[in-house]
């Protein structure tokens, strides 16, 4: 059924309802001519149309798919399609149908449905009507006008008879649908309209809308072909410049090779190693800059030698090479209890730092730090680190480092310039991501040369180090990926910015238990290989080992342990080389006799002991305390000496000896402050402090000393010759004291109370705000000690001086009575 109407614009519709035949990335247009390719009907719903239509009028709606797909529903067709006459059929034996159609009106779909399998739409068929052309004629001379210039730059075949039809074509929107399909045609060598637009085309259903708007789809197709004309014609211009200048290049090379000014296969040489580097783009780019400035200088000059130089290490640098890097937890435990004794505490944190490294690719966190004494094993955890994640090991000492060009390079301008050990260590590693242990960190000094941990600053900074620039390269390298540990003795010699970028872990030393272990376990069968021995050739017995701990080292490390185990296995060897030297003269076998080093015979090998079983005070004496100090190589214990002397000045003066540093002064001033302050309270009311010269000395006066923890200490053993009270032999003590006689908390308790242990003090007074340091302290430490905190300076008195008896000698028995006449009318400096 038809029903015409015409619209107020004058175009003729009419409804009607028709198969629809789908369309794959294919737009036909409303031409009114046969078109001259075939369409193909495979899926059964289209064939089904065909079928349809070939049974009715012949007429079918060619709608194209939004999106290719094998069963179309009404949502997946655009809302425009071509009313077409089927002219021919052919049916192939596979059941495919080939048509011919001609496609002469657009129609707009009002509704889709199916109907005995088949789509079927009702739709709006809108031809062409006449038009007034006057206001349009500019336009569509402007049209045929782009269309012309189209297929000549495109070099496009139009038949006569197309131009023709073109040229005498009255109708705006016929003529713009025929210009659009002349435009559409596939072409693999030039541009083309793409399906979308021709839909767009078919989409406009005013003439005079369609002739602007294919107007303007032709002249941005002319635009576009401009463009690529232009690219194309700038491609050839620099292919024939890049051909000239190979051309001028090898003769140029034929020249200096003439002139003897270079050979020109070693800068291509070098060339194409630069490519093979995979650099950065920037270092490429200065590498092969550097190369060009090298083909023109004479091959002897200084110059030349210096960028040659430079290129070379530009290429060494491993800018794209990684070791295989892979992080197994299970098998890093293992390692590291293979290499390390104990330390279980800085094991669990590494296996922890290992852990997350190994959940994110790249981490960026604060770099370990491992702060100890010399001996307990620092450099050797990096060691165990970089081959339990299957890294490279590179080592940097900084001990003496003070110039700023170690770390950074030094500019190209100094003659012998080189770049900074970060760099060379990384070229020495051969990959960009080792494991980097930068050693004795706090050793590192600044002069007029620079700072060097200023320096460093950068080259720890996760959000600096990934354009690391060294001052010698001068372009930026990748740190990103090293692993850096660092290593230092005593952490308050780290400078403070620097320190905020590390995470400390501290290895306070060893006990007793733990070096006889490490000696058994490690040192004895490391070094019985090292010198050549076989394991029958040499024991020790656990009572020999313990003999040297105790009484031939005294450390927190084991280094000067493994030294004396040293010692023994040179006399050994040379005992068995010398035996065997004589057997061979005698004619006799070699001999086969073992060596066991036991307690009676190890003096033979290591003369006397150096220490005694303790250094503890063997009596109660009065002025002498035992305080617990930290130093660069661990704990240890001093004995703080105090005496008193009469003076005929009137001003009781305090004098300090025993090299001691401003704090400690400072220490022992207050402690004589607060004894003085509580004269009452300690049964001090008959002591004169105006006639009494007070002299405290702590031994070893060569060594400097310094830091508050000896507070309590001083005040002890001032107290203690005043009071004539004896302070107890087998206790030592730490803390800082203030003016009311508080106790305040000290760093270091661990190494503190290692060394007690080694010298055989089990009765320890610390401050109770350190009780939470305790669970550092080994367990089989803490249960051979007797650890007493303490908030007060009398809880101290208490536990460390015994009480008056009949042998104590007070102050005003030991010192004569002092003339009136030399009584001071001024009281004395405080």
């Amino acid at each position: 059924m038809r029903r015409q109407r015409r619209n107020p614009t004058g175009i003729q519709e009419t409804i009607r309802t028709l198969p629809i035949l789908g369309l794959r990335e294919r737009v036909i247009l409303p031409l009114g001519v046969p078109s001259k390719s075939p369409l193909w009907a495979a899926r059964s719903v289209s064939i089904n149309a065909v079928k349809h239509a070939l049974e009715n009028e012949n007429e079918v709606l060619l709608l194209t798919l939004i999106e290719a797909t094998d069963d179309p529903t009404e949502n997946d067709f655009h809302q425009v399609g071509t009313v077409a006459t089927i002219l021919e059929s052919l049916e192939t034996k596979n059941g495919d149908i080939k048509i011919i159609v001609e496609s002469y009106a657009r129609a707009v779909v009002l509704g889709i449905e199916t109907v005995e399998d088949t789509l079927v739409a009702r739709v709006r068929i809108i031809e062409n009507s006449p038009v007034e052309t006057d206001d349009v004629d500019d336009v569509m001379r402007k049209l045929l006008a782009a269309f012309e210039k189209y297929y000549k730059k495109t070099e496009r075949r139009v038949s006569h008879e197309d131009q023709t039809v073109l040229l005498n074509e009255t109708h705006p929107g016929h003529l713009a649908d025929l210009v659009a399909f002349y435009c559409g045609q596939k072409d693999p060598n030039n541009l083309n309209l793409s399906h979308e637009q021709l839909q767009q085309v078919l989409n406009a259903l005013d003439p005079k809308e369609r002739l602007r708007l294919v107007h303007g789809m032709v002249n941005d197709l002319l635009d576009i072909i401009e463009i690529e004309r232009n690219l194309s014609e700038q491609v050839k211009k620099q292919v024939e410049r890049t051909q000239r200048e190979y051309y001028l290049s090898e003769k140029l090379k034929a020249i200096q090779k003439e002139l003897g000014r270079g050979d020109a296969s070693d800068t291509e040489e070098l060339r194409d190693r630069v490519k093979e580097a995979k650099m950065t783009e920037e270092a490429e780019e200065k590498a092969l800059k550097e190369i060009d400035r090298l083909d023109q200088m004479p091959p002897m000059s200084a110059e030349a030698g210096v960028v040659r130089s430079y290129v070379d290490w530009l290429i060494a640098l491993p800018w794209n090479k990684r070791s295989d890097a892979k992080i197994d937890i299970e098998a890093a435990g293992i390692m590291l209890d293979e290499d390390h004794y104990g330390l279980v505490r800085i094991k669990e944190r590494i296996l922890e730092y290992l852990s997350v490294l190994k959940l994110v690719d790249q981490m960026k966190g604060p770099i370990l730090c491992f702060v100890g004494p010399p001996g307990v094993g620092k450099t050797s955890l990096g060691r165990s680190i970089a081959r339990a994640t299957g890294r490279e090991f590179v080592r940097m000492s900084l001990g003496g480092v003070r110039d700023e060009a170690e770390i950074r390079g030094h500019r190209r301008t100094y003659i012998g310039s080189i770049p900074g050990r970060i760099l060379q260590g990384v070229r020495d590693a051969g990959t960009k991501n080792p494991l980097f242990l930068l050693d004795e960190v706090d050793k590192m000094s600044m002069d007029f040369r620079g700072d060097p941990s200023a320096a460093l600053l950068e080259v720890l900074d996760p959000e600096q180090n990934g354009t690391f620039r060294d001052h010698y390269l001068d372009v930026a390298f990748d740190l990103s990926e090293v692993m850096f540990i660092t290593t230092a003795n005593v952490l308050p010699a780290i400078p403070g910015p620097l320190r905020d970028r590390m995470e400390v872990i501290e290895l306070p030393g060893y006990t007793e238990f733990e070096k006889k272990n490490i000696a058994k376990q490690f040192l004895i069968p490391k070094q019985i290989k090292g010198h050549g021995l076989r394991g029958k050739d040499l024991t020790f017995t656990d009572k020999a080992v313990e003999k040297i701990v105790q009484e031939y080292t005294r450390e927190a490390g084991v280094r000067n342990l493994e030294r004396e185990v040293t010692k023994v296995c040179r006399k050994v060897a040379h005992r068995v080389v010398t035996t065997n030297e004589s057997n061979d003269k005698a004619g006799k076998k070699a001999s086969t006799k073992s060596t066991s080093i036991t307690v009676r015979n190890l003096p033979v090998y290591l003369g006397p002991p150096r220490f005694l079983e303790t250094q503890a005070e063997q009596i109660d004496s009065v002025g002498v305390a035992q305080g617990l100090v930290y130093t660069s190589v661990g704990g240890d214990v001093i004995s703080i000496e105090a005496t008193t002397m009469s003076t005929t000045s009137g001003e009781g003066r305090l004098t300090l000896t025993g090299q001691l540093g401003d704090v400690m002064r400072e220490s022992a001033t207050t402690a004589l402050s607060y004894i003085r302050s509580r004269a009452k309270e300690y049964d001090l009311t008959d002591v004169d402090f105006r006639r009494l010269d007070i002299h405290i000395h702590v031994p070893e006066g060569a060594v400097p000393k310094d830091g508050p923890s000896a507070g309590i200490t001083l005040a002890t053993a001032i107290l203690s010759t005043l009071s004539g009270r004896r302070v107890r032999k087998d206790i030592a003590m730490t803390g800082e004291i203030t003016l009311r006689g508080n106790v305040l908390p000290i760093g270091g308790l661990k190494e503190k109370l290692l060394a007690a242990h080694r010298i055989g003090i089990r009765d320890i007074l610390i401050p109770k705000q350190n009780v939470k340091d305790l669970e550092e302290i080994p367990s089989d430490v803490r249960k051979e000690m007797r650890i007493q905190p303490v908030s007060h300076m009398d809880e101290v008195v208490k536990e460390a001086l015994l009480p008056a008896d009949d042998t104590t000698l007070r102050l005003s028995q030991r010192v004569p009575a002092m003339p009136l006449a030399h009584v001071p009318t001024s009281p004395p400096p405080q």
